[in-house]
């Protein structure tokens, strides 16, 4: 491997990486023109040395950058409204089983040759694939007739994909989802060139998306060069993308491995953006708007596993919540922002509640729920343990809730770690509260709920230890097969919320924002839900705020 990982104490080798920029080397000295290409160039500053850019990941570093160079079926714009990319529209059949895909008669790859109703069934085909490792395909495919077959390795095509002519495709879902269209609205299952992609086994070639075997893209730029030794991508504009001409010349993609040396080539104007930055100084050094954006359908929480002591105590659950002050927690995690403190589960998508009541911050009702448990005082409950305190803000929310319990209740056994494998012996097995996020990336109550609260869900049957409250699962299961126009949806979701407030499961923590992780300079970087740049062709650069750097 030819990669330097760059340490921060080389000062001297980030001083010549610094230098080589200037002058128009790459980030590790491999020579490229010296003279800087006509037009805008966007550099981005990437924390890995990835090894595939394949566009059927559905994760991981490189995943961001998809949209650059693959058309997405459909998208959401930054107003949330759904747009036709490769897809011209999706319509369903009364009963929202059957969904008829029509296909942009405009649509066609960088080599000129139209996408067709052969390469979406293929490419689906291709994601569901146990051999791809797609790592999410479920959340957009899923509900297809037929995907458990190819993921289990069964089979190797979808039963519900149904090609009826060159640009139809016919999909058959096992169940009734009105929101199949906006579920595959994503850069993550983007069709490709099936027959460049696909082998005769029905495998993924290796390095198909690479530019040296002349790899045919959809979206607004085309791969132009890949060093993954040295870890540089190049990119340039597609000449036949269907949709608005790009605006950038170029867009450079650079492995940064170090986050100190990223920070500073972004504040030196030697870098544009990054995949993703967090610093415990990061505000301090590029200003709030680096990490500012539209609220994310995504909340960071605290889950209670109930099948663990002294979780299995309701009252011990209410005493821990009560004891917490939301806005003090606030103010200790992310003092400077960009996030706001966490009610309910529910932000950002058409369904929160307003009349949803908060937990109170109640300490003498807190002392008094305690008092009512099997346990009666703090210092006879077994041993606390936090897991998923991966962060400088993760550790100040952790720190702030034992030293409320030590205060309020006399809690004095805590412990956390970052993930429960950093545990061992019995302790891996005895964790109870466990830090992560539940979200949607389409904009929908339910899809929210059914992800985070319902007995299905991974975070019900993982992180809350398989919680289950049979109404829950009702209100949502009934709610999930109506209209997105039906009030009865949201009104389910609502419900649903409410009833599982009661069995004091969690303690609310944040909601997330989509950080733009960009200069001010850099414009109509504006990104969705899954991380991507909604609109590629309209990012541009004002050169006079960059040059003022």
């Amino acid at each position: 491997m030819k990669a330097i990982l760059i340490k921060e104490d080389c000062i001297m080798m980030v001083k010549k990486i610094l230098s080589a920029l200037v002058i128009g080397f790459s980030l590790v000295g491999t020579a490229v023109a010296q003279d800087k290409p006509a037009g805008q160039v966007l550099n981005i500053a990437h924390p890995a040395l990835s090894q595939t850019w394949s566009p059927l990941q559905g994760g991981g570093h490189a995943a961001r950058w998809q949209s650059l160079m693959w058309a997405a079926p459909m998208y959401f714009d930054k107003a949330g409204v759904l747009q036709p990319l490769v897809l011209a529209k999706a319509e369903p059949d009364a009963n929202f089983v059957q969904w008829t895909l029509t296909i942009n008669p405009k649509a066609v790859f960088s080599d000129g040759s139209p996408i067709t109703a052969e390469d979406i069934k293929g490419t689906w085909d291709l994601c569901a694939m146990p051999s791809t490792k797609h790592q999410r395909a479920d959340l957009f495919l899923g509900g297809i007739e037929g995907f458990k077959d190819v993921t289990s390795g069964a089979k190797k095509a979808m039963s519900g994909i149904a090609v009826k002519d060159a640009t139809t495709v016919v999909v058959t879902l096992s169940a009734p989802d009105p929101i199949f269209d906006q579920k595959i609205a994503t850069a993550l299952i983007p069709p490709v060139k099936i027959s460049q992609a696909r082998d005769a086994n029905g495998e993924q070639k290796a390095d198909w998306w690479h530019p040296k075997n002349k790899v045919a893209v959809s979206g607004p730029f085309m791969p132009q060069s890949m060093d993954l030794d040295q870890g540089i991508v190049t990119l340039v504009p597609n000449p036949k993308f269907f949709g608005p001409a790009p605006k950038l010349s170029k867009i450079v993609i650079s492995s940064v491995s170090d986050a100190s040396t990223a920070t500073l080539m972004l504040k030196t104007g030697k870098m544009d953006a990054h995949t993703e930055l967090i610093t415990p100084t990061l505000i301090d050094d590029l200003g709030a708007d680096f990490v500012s954006g539209p609220p994310l359908a995504k909340g960071q929480q605290f889950w209670f596993d109930a099948k663990k002591p002294p979780m299995d105590d309701i009252n011990v659950r209410k005493a821990l919540i009560m004891s917490i002050n939301p806005v003090d927690m606030a103010k200790a995690a992310y003092p400077q922002g960009p996030y706001t403190p966490a009610t309910q589960i529910l932000n950002k998508v058409a369904g929160v509640d307003p009349d949803f009541q908060p937990y109170p911050y109640d300490p003498e009702g807190a002392k008094k729920a305690l008092a009512a448990s099997k346990y009666k005082e703090g210092r006879l409950l077994p041993k606390i343990m936090f897991v998923g305190i991966s962060t400088p803000t993760h550790e100040a929310a952790a720190q702030y809730m034992a030293e409320q319990w030590r205060k309020v209740l006399g809690i004095q056994g805590v412990e956390m770690k970052a993930d429960i494998e950093t545990y061992s012996g019995p302790d891996q097995k005895s964790v109870q509260i466990f830090r992560d996020d539940v979200g949607t990336r389409v904009p929908d109550a339910v899809s929210y709920l059914m992800g985070s609260i319902h007995s299905t869900s991974g975070n019900a049957r993982g992180k809350m230890g398989g919680y289950k409250n049979p109404k829950v699962d009702a209100l949502l299961d009934e709610a999930k097969a109506k209209s997105v126009q039906d009030p009865a949806r949201i009104k389910g979701a609502q419900e649903a919320q409410r009833i599982f407030r009661e069995d004091y499961m969690f303690i609310p923590y944040y909601y997330d924002v989509m950080s733009k992780w960009s200069m001010p300079w850099v414009q109509g970087f504006d990104k969705n839900d899954d991380w991507q740049v909604i609109e590629p062709w309209n990012v541009t650069i004002d050169e006079s705020k960059r040059a003022a750097r």
